[in-house]
């Protein structure tokens, strides 16, 4: 009976990975110099569960690597040598090393080899030290071992091939481990019934395996610790005569002690001839079971098309509410009363259950803030520079997709940070700084969006050597009256870089805008703030959710948009004559202190001319990009959540729209991205201001 094995690699693979986070994140917060065993410990179970997990599926690549960094771990926790940095920084190299294999094989790829081999040879001879010196002093000792061995006896449960594991691929890692020749299997098919009632997912065949070998027996206990919960597992030293050993004197695995201590009872004189090995057997097996909390978890996998079929549902579900709700406006018979009563039930229960379909997806940041301390770490000593980290709001949530897509600019902005914005050692001391300098990561809600701020005690922005270099370039004219907050969004622009050279830390100055982009791709806003030798903060503003979306509804025309209810500042009424030219087609309206720039929905989207436009317009003023507009609109029409359609899996990007959705009576609405829509008034808005100044 064979199992496909395939249906589980991605299980694996998740696994996997968390697993090497485990790794790094026990290892980065280790001090060298004291290390507790708990910590020790957990490396290694991870580390362990790794192997054994590749080795069942065949990733002998991964197994075998994972193998020689166990066993430098199983010295250190036994206490047989001591942690030292050198074997941090090792440890660290090989997770990275590791998750490249294991991405190479998620996406059916052959795994690197030069890499692994490089590390593993640093692995052998820091083993091979002791070894050597063991051996010279033990070569008698080993001689006299070498015809010694185990005897054991495997007696899988009948399920054993339902959890993914199949026996020849102990076996098989075992004869490797022990050699060829001192390896031997018999199969026990006492069990095994008529072919007529053969059940072919039960594992019914036991074996007894003799091995003659020196190699210690926790290390064959190693192998068989994968699936020592589905097996019964019993170990006995093979001396002189191997059966009537197997007969008089049996070493039980650790899962079953009721037979332990029958053994103890009827041969007490042999077994405690032997019980220092035995002692020494349980020691080395007990740190490797899994922890407890891992048992106590009360999550679940789900896989995330599931999730997004589920919220696809809800969506509907939102749509045929919306739907009942206009049906109810013109129902006006005796029942009226009843149909909206049942409509505000619905309504409160979409939304209940919306709120808490959309908690399927949604996830602390602590697992994108989680990659940041190994970074900071390696760029500290590549840069030279001593840099702290600090994390606020870790379990601050946001979706899922949106985590994903964020990683990549946030490691820009950290990359920047500490390569630009930290000054050197020797300059933060002349500045009277401290000689650390701190990099903070924060996260916090903020209506319905989610904040992110990167912060440095650096040196801040040189202003002055932001407008030279934009002036150079010919992004701004010499005669410019740009504010300090206008100068620093310069840095966003395509290709702008202050850098004197190319550096491999933080990119070659085209990566700024990137950042940007992916940022406004998710509906989403940066912004920066400086001061000079205080230091620079990146404001991300980002949505909590990608999926559903509360709106205003306007009416253009005849057409029906919807602007995110979080952008929306005001909504007044205004008269044509209040909306001042300025050039071109665009206008401007004094509101209160300020000029707002003015924006027609009608003209953007070619709806009518000049000449049809009415006297009385309702204004909605809105702030993308930390910049209000204003934009003129016919009527408002209400407040609705609605479900976000994507357009770009049939359309094409479309600038000013970031969706689209179905409103209750059928008709589709476009949603507007109003960071996009701001981008073109934004010159007039700087202009006015400084006609303002100058007057």
């Amino acid at each position: 009976m064979s199992v496909d094995l395939s249906q589980f690699h991605q299980v694996f693979f998740e696994e996997s990975f968390e697993g090497l986070d485990v790794m790094e994140s026990e290892l980065l917060d280790m001090d060298p110099a004291d290390v507790d065993d708990e910590t020790v410990n957990n490396i290694f179970r991870a580390a362990h569960s790794i192997k054994g997990g590749a080795g069942t599926f065949g990733f002998m690549p991964v197994s075998e690597f994972t193998h020689v960094l166990e066993t430098l771990l199983d010295e250190i926790r036994s206490g047989k040598r001591s942690m030292e940095p050198r074997y941090v920084d090792l440890f660290l190299q090989s997770v990275d090393c590791l998750r490249g294999m294991l991405s190479d094989m998620q996406d059916g790829n052959d795994p690197e080899t030069e890499r692994p081999a490089e590390l593993r040879k640093e692995f052998e001879v820091i083993l091979g030290m002791e070894q050597e010196s063991a051996a010279s002093e033990n070569t008698d000792a080993d001689s006299d071992e070498k015809d010694h061995g185990w005897l054991i006896d495997v007696h899988p449960h009948t399920d054993l091939l339902m959890t993914g594991n199949e026996p020849f691929r102990m076996f098989r890692e075992l004869r490797e481990l022990v050699g060829e020749d001192s390896f031997d299997v018999t199969a026990d098919i006492d069990n095994v019934p008529e072919l007529s009632s053969l059940t072919p997912e039960e594992c019914i065949i036991n074996w007894q395996i003799k091995v003659t070998t020196s190699v210690p027996l926790e290390d064959i206990k190693a192998i068989f610790e994968w699936v020592e919960d589905e097996c019964d597992l019993t170990y006995s030293p093979l001396t002189g005569d191997a059966d009537t050993t197997a007969d008089n004197s049996t070493i039980p695995d650790q899962k079953a002690p009721e037979e332990q201590e029958q053994q103890s009872q009827e041969t007490p004189e042999v077994v405690a001839e032997k019980a220092p090995v035995i002692a020494e057997a349980q020691k080395a097996a007990k740190p490797a079971k899994a922890p407890k909390k891992a048992a106590e978890s009360s999550s679940i996998r789900v896989s995330i098309d599931k999730v997004d079929s589920l919220i696809n549902m809800v969506g509907e579900l939102v749509i045929t509410q919306s739907m009942l709700g206009q049906l109810g406006q013109d129902f006006d018979l005796s029942r009226l009363a009843k149909l909206q009563e049942g409509l505000s039930q619905l309504e409160q229960n979409t939304r209940e259950l919306q709120e808490s379909v959309m908690k399927i997806r949604m996830m602390p940041i602590s697992f994108a803030f989680s990659r940041f301390p190994r970074l900071v770490r390696d760029l500290g000593g590549q840069l030279g520079k001593k840099v702290i980290l600090e994390t606020i709001g870790e379990q601050t949530e946001l979706d899922k997709t949106v985590m994903e897509k964020i990683n990549d600019p946030l490691v820009h902005l950290v990359r920047n940070s500490m390569d630009h914005g930290l000054e050197t050692t020797e300059k933060r001391i002349a500045a009277g700084k401290s000689e650390e300098g701190t990099i903070t990561l924060n996260a916090y809600h903020q209506g319905g969006n989610i904040v992110i701020e990167v912060a440095d005690d650096g040196a801040g922005l040189n202003e002055d050597r932001i407008l030279s270099k934009a002036i150079e370039k010919g992004l701004v004219p010499e005669n410019n009256n740009l504010t300090p907050e206008e100068i620093h969004n310069l840095i966003f622009l395509p290709g702008f870089s202050t850098a004197e050279a190319v550096s491999d830390i933080s990119g070659r100055g085209v990566g700024m805008d990137v950042v940007r982009r992916n940022i406004q791709a998710l509906n989403g806003s940066i912004e920066v703030k400086s001061q000079r030798n205080v230091g620079s903060t990146f404001i991300i503003r980002l949505p909590l959710t990608l999926a559903i979306l509360d709106g205003q509804l306007v009416k253009v025309c005849e057409e029906t948009y919807i602007f995110p209810l979080v952008s929306i500042v005001e909504s007044i009424q205004i008269h044509r004559s209040s909306l001042n030219h300025v050039t071109g087609s665009q206008y401007v309206m004094q509101l209160r202190d300020e000029y707002i720039p003015i924006v027609r929905l009608d003209q953007i989207f070619g709806l009518r001319d000049d000449k049809d436009v009415v006297d009385e317009m309702m204004l909605v003023v809105v702030e993308g990009d930390n910049e209000k507009i204003g934009i003129v609109v016919d009527d408002l029409l209400g407040q609705q959540q609605v479900v976000i359609k994507s357009l770009e899996q049939n359309y094409q990007k479309v600038s000013g729209i970031s969706g689209a959705t179905i409103l209750g009576d059928g008709t589709v609405a476009l949603i507007i991205d109003i960071s996009s829509i701001g981008k073109n008034i934004v010159p007039v808005k700087r202009n006015q201001n400084r006609s303002e100044r100058a007057a």
